[in-house]
């Protein structure tokens, strides 16, 4: 397959992934709700891209449109990071580690529990 087919795979999929994120995040109606909706969207995000390691593998077009495109656009490390930062600069410095924390811990979590549903799935 030429590369390019793979280059527009992972454009749309982004595309689209960043349109899902932004519609769930308009939808919060605070600045926690925001960032619980940025948390859970790490989180789903995580969970997805272990299911699809597995599921994915030798698929040559699907790995590109739906892992760094679709799960690319759709997580939100960026605005993870960013969310941090103003909480730190609010001087919110406990809900800033407990975010941290629990975001990364939550969503490492996520990954392992779809990777291994995904191998006792699709391996069995």
């Amino acid at each position: 397959m030429p590369p390019i087919i793979n280059f527009l795979a992972v454009g749309a999929g982004g595309a689209a992934g960043a349109m899902l994120r932004y519609l769930l995040q308009a939808l919060a109606s605070t600045p926690d709700h925001k960032l619980f909706a940025t948390a859970a969207i790490n989180v789903v995000g995580s969970f997805v891209i272990g299911i699809l390691a597995v599921a994915l593998q030798g698929r040559t077009l699907l790995m590109p449109l739906l892992v760094a495109g679709l799960l690319g656009g759709f997580t939100t490390y960026s605005a993870f990071s960013l969310d941090t930062i103003l909480l730190l600069r609010e001087g919110r410095f406990a809900a800033a580690a407990l975010y941290v924390a629990a975001t990364t811990l939550l969503a490492l979590a996520a990954a392992a529990a779809g990777y291994a549903l995904a191998l006792k799935l699709l391996k069995a």
